[in-house]
């Protein structure tokens, strides 16, 4: 990541959004968060987006997006016994200790070009580790996380070194409170889902005219994710075999494979194919009906537009949860299969079926999410950072020392030089913002 350079004494406060690109949810979210702030306050607040895994230097974890690619797709069954080993509270505070020693210079690296009031993580493997290095090193910033799953939680989203956790269901907050997480640092606030699909208010006939689509068809939009995973081919040649006449929007994502060799099968004039897209809201909005993975980025952009779904399969355990979701709460159907597309669109396409699934959307999930979590940072950087007792920071010493650390860093490490070092504990005369940021031992 590029050294920025030290704001001016005047900068606005600066939020920084801790994600990795371990598929595109976390991303998106931080996205929209950003995107809600925006139209918010404007440019009262500096914000970034860094992809903390990637920044480090560690084998396979700075790889870690493609190697997602690769477990959620070829080697499913190995990601499943992953989530699996490490979905425990004592399992993560191990593993996060490991990966810590040797991330934190990098971490650190990421804090001083962005020097932040304010830390919002958005990926559950990232909670530890920021909240390891902002004892280690005395930094002040308040520390938050949004939890972007809806219901088959991680035990790495559950950490009481958080000031806050933002959770989108009642589902998530009902697990968090099971992993021990107190209920006056949990706030349900919905699914940070874009500002701009829950702006777009177009009926689908409309949307239909302006994308250039034929607009009397019944018309189905089909997606497998950002990497366009699933037996999506397949769904495909059955709805085209037994629905000729209904207009099918077919979005490959990255997979160009496949949007090459449904191109060449010639599917007709009722099949529109698209590879990765940046106007999935008007994709929605065209739709009547939603096939999707259970996703939960995808999936509750689905569910705020107020479309019917029909969720396909699930990524490994993380996911089956969603399946869930959308059947316990009547919001469409499950079909993990391609042979049972074709009966999944019929019963759903029934008009009372279909007119009782629409009415039910309408309450069944927040839809300004991204608004009321965007609000909730503002109201944040009002608050104090917390106060570190000198006890905390023996017991993050003794711990790390269990396993295999010499010693705890007070300052940067050498290797991030002594010009770092001096502007952490001398800040400059005047600068109230970034005196904020560095707490003196006195002040501890």
């Amino acid at each position: 990541m590029r050294m920025e350079p030290t704001p001016p004494t005047d900068a606005p406060p600066s939020i920084l959004f801790a994600i990795s690109d371990t598929g595109g949810g976390h991303r998106s979210g931080a996205q929209a968060i950003d995107a809600a702030l925006q139209q918010i306050s404007g440019a009262a607040t500096r914000r970034h987006i860094v992809d903390i895994l990637a920044n480090t230097n560690i084998p396979l974890v700075r790889d870690a997006p493609n190697l997602y690619d690769s477990l959620s797709t070829r080697w499913l069954p190995l990601y499943d016994q992953m989530f699996r080993a490490t979905n425990g509270k004592r399992r993560m505070d191990v593993l996060t200790h490991v990966v810590y020693l040797g991330a934190h210079r990098s971490i650190v690296r990421v804090l001083e070009a962005t020097r932040p009031t304010l830390v919002v993580s958005v990926h559950p493997l990232l909670n530890r580790m920021l909240g390891n290095a902002r004892r280690a090193y005395r930094l002040n910033f308040r520390l938050i996380s949004v939890v972007t799953d809806l219901v088959s939680l991680h035990a790495a989203w559950a950490d009481p070194s958080l000031e806050l956790t933002m959770v989108p269901t009642d589902e998530a907050y009902e697990r968090m409170l099971n992993f021990g997480v107190e209920p006056a640092k949990l706030l349900k606030t919905g699914f940070p889902v874009h500002p701009k699909f829950t702006t777009l208010d177009l009926a689908p006939i409309e949307m239909r005219a302006r994308l250039g689509l034929p607009t009397a068809p019944f018309t189905i939009l089909l997606t497998a994710g950002g990497v366009g995973s699933g037996n999506l081919r397949d769904m495909v040649l059955e709805l085209t075999k037994h629905y000729p006449d209904m207009q099918l929007l077919v979005v490959t994502g990255k997979n160009s494979a496949l949007r090459d060799e449904l191109t060449q099968m010639q599917l007709g004039a009722m099949v529109h194919l698209y590879g990765f897209v940046s106007n999935m809201e008007q994709l929605m909005a065209a739709a009547n009906i939603i096939i999707t993975k259970a996703g939960p980025g995808t999936l509750m952009e689905a569910l705020v537009m107020r479309r019917p779904v029909i969720v396909t399969q699930a990524v490994g355990e993380q996911e089956q949860g969603n399946i869930d979701f959308v059947l316990n709460h009547e919001l469409g159907a499950f079909c993990p299969t391609a042979d049972r597309i074709v009966p999944a669109v019929a019963e759903l396409i029934k008009p009372d079926v279909y007119q009782s699934t629409a009415a039910r959307l309408r309450n069944a999930v927040a839809r300004d999410g991204a608004v009321q979590i965007a609000q909730t940072l503002l109201d944040q950087l009002e608050l104090a950072p917390p106060k570190r007792r000198f006890q905390q920071l023996l017991s993050s010493f003794s711990s790390l020392q269990r396993f295999g650390a010499r010693r705890l860093p007070i300052g940067p490490a050498p290797r991030i030089g002594q010009r770092m070092r001096a502007s952490l504990r001398r800040p400059a005369e005047g600068s109230r913002r970034f005196a904020r940021w560095r707490r003196t031992r006195r002040e501890r």
